[in-house]
C-alpha cells in the first residue's frame, strides 16, 4: 500500500506532467512560431491535364499570390488518391508550401481555404489537400 506522502507527491507532480504536455518546444534562437500548410494540388480532371503549365501560372499570379505576398515555395509532385468512384487515381501535381509566422493552425486552414476552393472551382477539381502543423522558421 503506498504512503499517503507518496500519494501527494504523485498528486501534486500529476499536473505539471500533463502542463509540461501541453506546451510547446521553444523555438531555435533565430526563429519563431510558425504554422506550416501544404496545399496539394492536382493538375488533371476527367483522366486528361486539364492545368498547363500557363494555367498554373496564372493561378499563382491571380490567386495565389495576392493571398500570401509574404512568399511561398511551389513544387512539381505526382499525386495519388481515391475518387469518389473508389478508383485510384494518378495525376501529376503542385505542391504549395506556406509557411506563416505567428500563425495558429486555425488561422493557416482559414487563410487557405479560400484559396484552395477557388483551385477547386478553376479547374473542376473534385478536391483539394491542405495539411497543417506547427512549427519553427526564420529568414
Amino acid at each position: 500500500m503506498r504512503s499517503p506522502a507518496r500519494l501527494r507527491t504523485g498528486t501534486l507532480l500529476l499536473p505539471l506532467l500533463l502542463g509540461a504536455c501541453a506546451v510547446p518546444p521553444a523555438c531555435p534562437a533565430g526563429t519563431a512560431s510558425a504554422a506550416i500548410a501544404e496545399i496539394a494540388l492536382g493538375r488533371s480532371s476527367a483522366g486528361r491535364l486539364r492545368v498547363t503549365d500557363a494555367d498554373w501560372s496564372a493561378f499563382l499570379a491571380e490567386e495565389a499570390t495576392p493571398r500570401f505576398p509574404e512568399g511561398l515555395t511551389a513544387l512539381d509532385a505526382e499525386g495519388q488518391w481515391r475518387a469518389s468512384d473508389g478508383r485510384i487515381l494518378r495525376e501529376p501535381s503542385k505542391l504549395l508550401l506556406l509557411v506563416l509566422p505567428g500563425a495558429t493552425l486555425a488561422e493557416a486552414a482559414a487563410r487557405t481555404e479560400p484559396l484552395a476552393e477557388a483551385y477547386r472551382i478553376r479547374f473542376g477539381q473534385e478536391s483539394v489537400l491542405r495539411s497543417f502543423r506547427p512549427g519553427c522558421a526564420g529568414f
